[in-house]
């Protein structure tokens, strides 16, 4: 019994060996560390076929199976030792640098491999029996190499850094699986003076164990190019038959306990029960969504990735930043070319919190009701999927509570719906055509779509943000330029009312109706202007060549009605020439003036004072009023909307007048002390003057 059991046993080791072999003779790697796995993996095989020849009585020759076994060790050993380059632990000092550069170690080591090969007759499976004195040395010297096999292992997995360690941990665990079992076995053999027969025939079964956790370290050690790869279909197949297999057998130890315990209606439970249980089974296996999240878990974690996904997102990061089209348009072409397609179109939310077609490529733009879109905003806000439309009108179980519009499903073009999520919120989505050279997709397609997609809503939400930005642009600079207009239209309406005060009183004489017209006259042309402004959306007219002397003599005579008098002091020559908009500089200093009337009483003073220095000049304007705070001038004099004149004022003269000024490229300072009256300076550059 136990001959056909250890038949069984040595030929599922061969077996495996013979796969893993295989598996590493035709990968495309060459250099020494895996040319010495590919040795010890067919010594291996080399071994397990002699033993399962002597089981079947092909082979004779006692010598074998120690010699076998001795190559199969070193093997494991020299590959071992290569190994543990990779945690450098060939440095001087170190274990495995004295095992290999110690001749005395080496004659050690071969002096174990001569006594057992040499000692007398190593027991065959078949010829378990009772050892001699004369069978120790032999013994001990199987259990020093399987020793040293261990000590190779525990040396190479202590000296690995972590990334190497998750490489190479199964393998180290196989490895000493193997060497474990020999020092296990042999020892028990030394204590007892006997080859357990059992542990003999179980041997086999161990060595096969140890291949799958050696091919797991495989397949994640970097540069190994496996040639031979098995199919997802045949990997799938192999995993529902085996899970399905599993399944069977706790449903029917389940049974028997239920037939066991169950007393006279036992045997009818039974049945009902494994019914159920096989009823259960068939709807779970013929599930299209278990059969597809079983295939994508087995892609996944079975299978190497197609994508290199280094270059996928370089090649992807370069069409959202690619200027030449706007951003809509990128977000289609980006997220098309991963997938092969030549157009799509994007959807994005409006203002109304429907969703609108924005952009397209290659794809004519369609009007939607906007509500339409409701069931597919409200799934992929839930799910997050890339919705396969072929799939949804073949498939539609596999989208639950997912409704598509007619304008969608009918679309002979329509191929992939990816979801622009913004966080957890739709911000859009990207409708992808169907692709000449890309039938269908994969988890890995959909993995990459929607990652993409994420990183497509953050640039679609840039874009509606730099939209808005630009509209309340837009708009702040109208509601300035109403401000400064309206703000002018006060001054005017000042001096209307100023006209219907003294009417009255001074109508009969011609000088003043004279200057009634004049005034009126000068109202309507500043009105006209600044319903020109209002028109063209822009503030003044065009710059001209001013001489500030002349120019300030004007603005004080235009203000002489009031008291007191602004009086112009000035010591310069015609030169004194500057560049700007005489309408808008006449309010920059009739602005100062008049400010300076309100806050000084009759008795006091305002001087007009016009410096040159060098290339700039100075207006000085001086009164005697009420002066300001050093609080109020650096925390309010120049705030826009903050006015002392309670409801008569709008506060954006000063602030208007300095930004004006600033625009010339000159500045406005101010000294002023509370009851001492102000001082204002404004400083402009002068044209340059021909040679």
């Amino acid at each position: 019994m136990l001959n056909s059991i250890g038949l069984y046993s040595y030929l599922s080791a061969l077996v495996f060996f013979f796969a893993l072999s295989a598996l590493l003779i035709f990968s495309a790697r060459r250099n020494q560390t895996h040319i010495s796995l590919k040795i010890a993996a067919v010594c291996s095989t080399l071994w397990s076929a002699t033993v399962t020849l002597f089981y079947l009585r092909y082979l004779s020759a006692p010598i074998l199976l120690p010699l076998t076994e001795i190559i199969r060790d070193f093997a494991w050993c020299f590959f071992l030792l290569k190994l543990a380059k990779l945690g450098q632990l060939n440095s001087e000092g170190g274990v495995i640098f004295k095992l290999t550069n110690s001749k005395k170690g080496i004659a050690a080591v071969a002096a174990l491999i001569a006594f057992s090969i040499l000692g007398p007759g190593h027991l065959l499976p078949t010829q378990l029996s009772i050892l001699t004195l004369n069978h120790d040395l032999p013994l001990i010297a199987w259990i020093s190499i399987s020793i040293i096999g261990l000590t190779l292992v525990e040396q190479t997995y202590r000296n690995l850094d972590n990334q190497q360690r998750w490489a190479l941990k199964h393998l180290c665990l196989g490895a000493g699986c193997i060497f474990a079992f020999d020092f296990f076995m042999y020892a028990d053999a030394l204590l007892f003076r006997k080859l357990d027969q059992q542990l003999w025939v179980a041997r086999g079964v161990v060595n096969a164990i140890a291949v799958p956790l050696i091919t797991v370290s495989i397949t994640r050690m970097s540069g190994w190019d496996k040639s031979i790869q098995v199919s997802r279909k045949v990997v799938f197949h192999t995993a529902a038959l085996t899970g399905a297999g599993i399944y069977l057998v706790l449903m029917s130890a389940a049974g028997y306990f239920i037939r066991y315990y169950g007393g006279s209606w036992g045997g009818v439970l039974q049945i009902v029960f494994l019914c159920g249980a096989g009823a259960l089974l068939f709807t779970l296996l013929f599930s299209d969504r278990i059969r597809a999240n079983i295939r994508v878990i087995l892609s996944k974690h079975f299978f190497s990735y197609k994508y290199d996904y280094r270059e996928e997102w370089q090649r992807f990061t370069h069409s959202l930043s690619d200027t030449s089209h706007e951003a809509p348009e990128r977000i289609c072409l980006a997220l098309s070319a991963l997938v092969n397609s030549d157009g799509a179109s994007i959807w994005s939310k409006s203002e109304d919190d429907t969703f609108k077609c924005i952009a397209s490529i290659n794809t004519p733009i369609t009007k939607s009701t906007g509500t339409e879109f409701n069931s597919l905003i409200g799934f992929l806000a839930r799910t997050g999927w890339v919705v396969d439309i072929k799939e949804y009108n073949e498939t539609p179980g596999l989208y639950d509570n997912l409704y598509l519009p007619e304008s969608i499903t009918q679309n002979p073009r329509a191929w992939l719906i990816v979801p622009l999520l913004f966080d957890t919120t739709p911000s859009g989505f990207v409708i992808i055509n169907y692709s000449d050279l890309k039938a269908s997709i994969n988890w890995e397609d959909r993995d990459l779509l929607k990652i993409a997609g994420k990183q497509a809503a953050s640039l679609l939400e840039q874009h509606q943000a730099n939209l808005a930005l630009l509209q309340a642009r837009q708009f702040e600079a109208f509601n300035r330029l109403s401000a400064y207009i309206v703000h002018d239209l006060k001054n005017i309406l000042a001096q209307q009312s100023l006209i219907v005060a003294n009417a009255e009183k001074h109508k009969h004489k011609p000088e003043f109706v004279d200057d009634v017209i004049l005034t009126v006259r000068n109202s309507v042309d500043r009105m006209t202007r600044l319903m020109e402004q209002m028109r063209n959306g822009m503030r003044g007219s065009s710059p001209e060549t001013i001489s500030l002397q002349q120019f300030l003599e004007n603005i004080c005579a235009k203000y002489n009605r009031l008291r007191p008098l602004p009086l112009l002091s000035a010591n310069v020559n015609e030169s004194c020439i500057i560049v700007a908009d005489s309408d808008q500089l006449a309010n920059v200093f009739g602005h100062l003036i008049q400010n300076a009337q309100e806050a000084t009483p009759d008795s006091g003073s305002i001087s007009v004072t016009l410096e040159t220095d060098e290339n700039r000049a100075n207006i000085i304007i001086t009164d005697t009023g009420s002066g300001m705070s050093e609080e109020f001038i650096a925390s309010r004099l120049f705030k826009p909307f903050d006015s002392t004149k309670g409801l008569t004022g709008m506060g954006i003269g000063v602030f208007e007048s300095r930004e004006v000024v600033r625009t010339l490229g000159g500045e406005i300072s101010v000294i002023s002390q509370p009851g001492a009256g102000s001082s204002f300076t404004v400083t402009l550059p002068l044209a340059e003057q021909p040679s």
